[in-house]
């Protein structure tokens, strides 16, 4: 309805100048060559009017709109309402850029956007502070601001759960855990938390550990080696006396196995063991068919060899999660239920894994029980013993050996646990 009001306007205008001719033609004659003259006079003036509006335009459409007559001065007018509105839109996103930048300026931890080419767009306070990038590196390679070949390999890291860790470029003694949040083409947000303080913390707690337990590794040889002669000397008159003797000699033993997964733990944790070939198969069927740990339940295990690839290792440390893994199947499935054990090959990979019968794990629980002393069922581990360590030993060695331990648990249908390692750690004869 407006547009046709608008052509109206310009009609009214045409059939005017029209009319005009008509009664000059009236007493002159040539009406075709009037009407014709003017016609063109109205395209001449029509272009003026768009060359006029595109030379406005050219300028920003800067200042007050040119005056005009007909349809065009509403055409103009339309101009200015865009133009109105656009700068009030861009007042409002400035004032939110400036509060977002304000905000995260504000935050403890360092924040950079990268752009598609790996240059730097934009860096809050925090990472000038701690990773001594500024806003005036703004364009410039982040591998250039941050000399780092592992930071460098880890933001090519595809994987957006995946942490990193290094010193700050700008003061070696702050402690640095670096995340990336992928977005838009190509675009990543790299987030540096100062995790100086929970690491400071994590190393006096592993140092306290790995202490007290070479402390207690010597008086606990001492205290098992005279209750050993007071088991032999008892002449088992006294039932209290004999029975003390037992529980003690049992709670003493169990302390002896609490400190040595420590002190596993502690190596496992710190030191790095030179790696060897080991030949899983063999040493799987050691375990199951000759270990004096698996004892009496040798007859519950189906023992499945199913390759004789061998992987890059440290036959230690692999034999102790091994062990870990089928005694644990052992101790929490029936007496009368089998326990399988498999060393397979799944395409590239190569795969220990042991399957149980027994009561099974929580789904929600599957993540916990890999942490230290973490106890699904209190009371019954109390009864069975244990140290509370075997699955977090189990979680270091693989993390040792480039692996990957996957745990699969039903209630009431058993547990699954497979130690899966990649193709760079394994070759065949």
């Amino acid at each position: 309805m407006r547009l046709l009001w608008l052509w109206r306007k310009e009609l009214v205008y045409l059939v005017l100048f029209i009319s005009i001719a008509a009664i000059f033609s009236y007493f002159w004659g040539y009406f075709i060559h009037m009407v014709v003259f003017i016609l063109v006079m109205a395209l001449v003036y029509q272009a003026f009017l768009v060359a006029k509006l595109e030379q406005w335009l050219k300028q920003g459409a800067l200042g007050k709109a040119p005056i005009s007559i007909g349809a065009w001065s509403d055409v103009y007018q339309h101009f200015v309402n865009i133009k109105k509105a656009e700068k009030k839109r861009k007042k409002m996103l400035g004032n939110i850029i400036d509060r977002f930048r304000q905000s995260t300026d504000v935050l403890p931890d360092a924040a950079i956007v990268i752009g598609g080419e790996g240059e730097v767009e934009w860096s809050n306070k925090s990472a000038k502070l701690v990773l001594g990038v500024k806003k005036s590196d703004r364009g410039q390679y982040i591998e250039n601001l941050i000399f780092s070949s592992k930071f460098a390999l880890f933001l090519k890291n595809k994987d957006e759960k995946s942490v990193f860790s290094m010193s700050s470029p700008v003061d070696d003694k702050i402690i640095l855990q670096f995340k990336v949040v992928r977005y838009g083409i190509n675009q990543q947000l790299i987030i540096a938390q100062d995790v100086t303080q929970q690491k400071n913390i994590e190393a006096m707690r592993k140092n306290f550990v790995d202490n007290i337990s070479h402390e207690l590794r010597t008086p606990l040889t001492v205290l098992k080696g005279y209750l050993e002669t007071l088991q032999e000397m008892d002449d088992e008159q006294s039932a209290i006396v004999t029975q003390s003797l037992q529980q003690m000699s049992e709670q003493t033993e169990r302390m002896q196995y609490l400190v040595d997964d420590l002190l596993l733990l502690a190596r496992l944790e710190s030191k790095k063991t030179e790696s060897h070939r080991v030949d899983v198969a063999k040493l799987v069927k050691s375990i199951c068919l000759d270990s004096s740990i698996i004892k009496e339940n040798k007859s519950r295990i189906e023992l499945v060899l199913a390759s004789e690839v061998d992987i890059i290792g440290v036959e230690q440390d692999l034999r102790s999660a091994f062990t870990n893994l089928i005694v644990n199947a052992l101790n929490y499935s029936a007496k009368s239920s089998s326990v399988k054990v498999t060393w397979k090959q799944m395409a590239d990979k190569m795969v220990f894994e042991v399957s149980d019968q027994g009561e099974g794990i929580a789904e929600s629980e599957i993540p916990k029980i890999t942490s230290r002393f973490y106890r699904v069922n209190t009371a019954r581990l109390k009864k069975m013993g244990g140290t509370g360590l075997g699955l977090a030993i189990v979680k270091h060695v693989m993390i040792g050996h480039g692996a990957t331990l996957k745990i699969k648990s039903r209630i009431g249908k058993g547990s699954q646990f497979s130690c899966i390692f990649s193709n760079n750690k394994v070759f065949s004869y």
